[in-house]
């Protein structure tokens, strides 16, 4: 082919694909106009086609009036997101890349003599493209590092020994939930040498279960007691490895029955010693014991040494906790997280699954002692007030509010901390008692010994969109007069993190009810107020605008703000309708099970982030899906049941546009510092990159995220969450990325440390399995990372 044909095919090529895209931005833009929006699409659209029939006969002419367009986006993008790259990025890039196409066309067409107006055109245009990328090089974020808003003092180092940091007994290290460690040999002046120490694999992954098509998720976070590491797998498998080598020591599987499971996860199992632990007693006594609870409802113990069940715990060493909760349809009940243990006392909850009818199985919590696995008391959550506390032998509540989560005690106060569900189903509340809704979206103290309620705080009213409190209560001691004060903080879903006195649910940070929007769904109530943590930082996103909407490009962000326009949006408590509505943040949570942790010495809180919107539309009974499952409509949305109620509901998440780009802009994932003495943000950033998920290996700043994070002495804050495969390093006063280690799969688990008593060695571990939903890597891997030999 010779030159001057591949130029004309060339200049064809380009000429419909400038008539096409000038045609969506005319068409698109007239819809959005006519839906109230921005009249720049249909002007741009107009002048590009124009452009494009130019094109075919006047070059020149098309290149001058495209400069003009150009010139004129610039300014209007300028005028409508500032000086923000990401919000920059697709407004410009469409026509940065045109313009540079029709520079080459003009060129070619020239030759090696161009007259005097394509010279002129040309040097225009050169100008022109100077200007667009020196726009978004000079807003180009760079390295994310964040601006340090306040600064809190650093002390001097006190030094750790391996009694103090060389166990990590409770999921959160401690029943407080702190997630800190006090170990400063990894610190901000060596973090960057880390390396791997051991890798496990435990064996269970999807080709394991040929035929059982389970999404998974690796969420666990090891125990560390004495010289060995604890931690259950997806299928509830319960293993123990040998801390400093990774060695398997023993593994328990119960054969769970996965009917009906949709996602297989467990978050962490459980420990206890009794006062006889370490005398020269048989290895049935169980005197150190496992205790954990799995996704077809068992509460299981085993010997800590040896993995074998205790054979005095309920029968053969495990109790079902389908007792007394009726009928129970497969995968509507399962236990995703670890016991409570308090004393003598094992409190355990459970996930009712989401959505399926008025009816499900009931929230209740449990405590059973654990030596002899009976059940002591429980807490019905939906009970009415005038019935009296629970009674053995009486029926729970059924579609009571659950709790799922992690939960968090206080020894000396004899309380533990439970963050409650909703009553089901989530999206619709009509039929809810005052009873159901009195405990719902709340944490609740119930006193251990007895399951009595001490005090419970609610964060949000009649909750109608699912924003659950998935996040673990986290305990601290805040210095405050020269004394010590008890306090709770309860982050949330909607991104409010609520600072309680933990012994009377009193706030010590100031909590205004503020008006919310009302509803118009026949048959329902709606709160007018809703509670909102104004003495502390939120993380609550601000409300979104369509001038806020996303894309790859010109043409596919267009697509998102017309879609946003057609919904409906009133802000975070958007009530939920019989069109299509907005919910944001979304019922993915800005904050969810991760939670955050503290750095007990410093009183400093890491909070990881994550902001993903969720469509939501209630669909009369006669036009949703026939059937008591969920369904999925012609675009795979899915559809579940709320049978009892008038309404079925479509659920999707995340608001993409047709190329699979977010319509909410970057970053999607953020860690923050909080400093919780002053009650002020420290630093704030990105957290990960979509390296690992997004087309190309393209590494968009700040990816969804779930996971949790930890903080250690040694000035640092260790998380994964991100849907790229690393585990990260922070400095956790400036926020800085001083470390990132490679994971083999994706690491939506909390990592922990420990100091070996034996070496006195610091490691770093943390469970590499991806996650599902959130299309991370799937592997079953443990990874211990630490700093090399001397």
């Amino acid at each position: 082919m010779s030159k001057a044909r591949f130029r004309l095919y060339g200049l064809r090529l380009l000429g419909l694909f400038v008539l096409s895209s000038g045609a969506w931005l005319t068409l698109g833009g007239a819809w959005l106009a006519s839906l109230g929006g921005s009249l720049y699409y249909l002007s741009a659209g107009l002048v590009t086609l124009v452009v494009a029939v130019l094109m075919w006969r006047r070059l020149v002419l098309a290149l001058w009036m495209y400069l003009g367009l150009a010139l004129a986006t610039l300014a209007w993008a300028i005028a409508e997101s500032g000086l923000n790259f990401w919000l920059l990025l697709p407004r410009l890039g469409l026509p940065l890349g045109v313009l540079s196409l029709l520079l080459w066309a003009q060129w070619s067409a020239a030759g090696s003599r161009p007259d005097g107006s394509a010279r002129a055109v040309m040097g225009a245009g050169c100008v022109v493209v100077l200007l667009l990328c020196g726009t978004l090089l000079a807003t180009f974020p760079g390295s994310n590092e964040p601006k340090v808003q306040h600064s809190a003092a650093r002390p001097s180092g006190t030094g750790t020994s391996p009694g103090d940091a060389g166990h990590w007994r409770d999921y959160g290290r401690s029943k407080s939930g702190s997630r800190y460690l006090p170990a400063e040999q990894i610190n901000v002046d060596n973090v960057d040498q880390l390396e791997i120490a051991w890798t496990y694999r435990s064996g269970d992954r999807a080709d394991a279960y040929p035929g059982e098509n389970k999404a998974y998720s690796f969420q666990a976070t090891p125990l560390k007691v004495d010289d060995s590491l604890y931690f259950c797998s997806p299928h509830n498998i319960v293993i123990a490895l040998e801390a400093e080598t990774g060695r398997e020591r023993w593994r328990y599987d119960p054969g769970i029955d996965t009917s009906g499971v949709h996602m297989l996860a467990c978050r962490g199992v459980s420990y206890h010693e009794s006062e006889l632990a370490g005398s020269d007693l048989t290895e049935e006594a169980c005197h150190q014991r496992i205790i954990t609870a799995t996704l077809d409802a068992r509460l299981i113990a085993l010997d800590a040494r040896t993995g074998k069940p205790c054979p005095a715990f309920g029968s053969a060493g495990e109790v079902s906790l389908r007792d007394g909760m009726g009928e129970v349809k497969p995968g509507y009940h399962l236990v995703t997280s670890p016991p409570a243990i308090v004393g003598d006392v094992a409190v355990v909850g459970g996930f009712v699954l989401d959505n399926m009818s008025v009816g499900e199985p009931p929230g209740v919590v449990r405590g059973y002692d654990v030596h002899s696995g009976r059940q002591l008391w429980a807490w019905d959550s939906g009970r009415p007030l005038e019935a009296g506390s629970w009674q053995p032998g009486e029926p729970y509540t059924r579609g009571s509010p659950n709790a799922w989560s992690l939960f968090s005690a206080d020894e000396s106060l004899g309380l533990v901390y439970l963050p409650t569900g909703n009553a089901t189903p989530d999206y619709y509340g009509a039929h809810r008692s005052a009873a159901q809704d009195r405990y719902a979206s709340s944490v609740v103290a119930l006193e251990a010994d007895t399951g009595a309620v001490r005090w419970a705080f609610q964060t949000v009213h009649h909750d109608l969109w699912d924003y659950d409190v998935a996040s673990q209560p986290v305990l601290v001691d805040l210095p405050v007069d020269g004394g010590v004060l008890p306090a709770l903080i309860q982050p949330t879903k909607h991104g409010e993190i609520f600072l309680l006195d933990r012994r009377s649910g009193e706030a010590l940070a100031a909590v205004e009810e503020q008006p919310v929007p009302m509803g118009s769904v026949p048959g329902e109530r709606y709160s007018p107020t809703q509670p909102a943590s104004v003495g502390m930082p939120s993380l609550t996103p601000a409300p979104l605008k369509e001038s806020d909407m996303w894309g790859g490009t010109l043409l596919d962000q267009l697509w998102c703000r017309i879609a946003f326009r057609e919904l409906r949006y009133e802000g975070k408590f958007t009530p939920p309708g019989l069109d299509r509505s907005l919910s944001w943040p979304g019922n993915n949570g800005v904050m969810n099970w991760g939670s955050v942790s503290v750095d007990e010495s410093r009183q400093l809180m890491a909070v990881s982030s994550s902001y993903m919107p969720l469509l939501v539309q209630l669909l009369p009974r006669d036009q949703a899906p026939a059937g008591e499952q969920i369904s999925f409509d012609e675009r795979g949305v899915p559809v579940s049941p709320q049978v009892g109620t008038p309404y079925a509901v479509k659920t999707e998440r995340p608001f993409m546009s047709p190329l699979g780009v977010p319509c909410n802009a970057p970053p999607w994932g953020r860690l923050s510092v909080i400093d919780l003495n002053q009650r002020e943000m420290l630093w704030q950033r990105p957290l990960g990159t979509t390296a690992d998920v997004a087309p190309l290996g393209i590494a968009m700043p700040g990816a969804f995220a779930q996971g949790g994070s930890m903080i250690t002495q040694g000035g640092l804050v260790f998380i994964a969450a991100a849907q790229d495969d690393y585990l990260r390093a922070f400095d956790i006063d400036t926020g800085r990325e001083l470390w990132k280690g490679r994971l083999p799969a994706g690491g939506q688990a909390t990592p922990m440390s420990f100091v070996s008593a034996k070496t006195g060695k610091q490691y770093v571990v943390i469970a590499a399995g991806g996650h599902a939903y959130l299309q991370t890597t799937i592997g079953d891997y443990v990874v211990a990372f630490s700093l090399p030999d001397d």
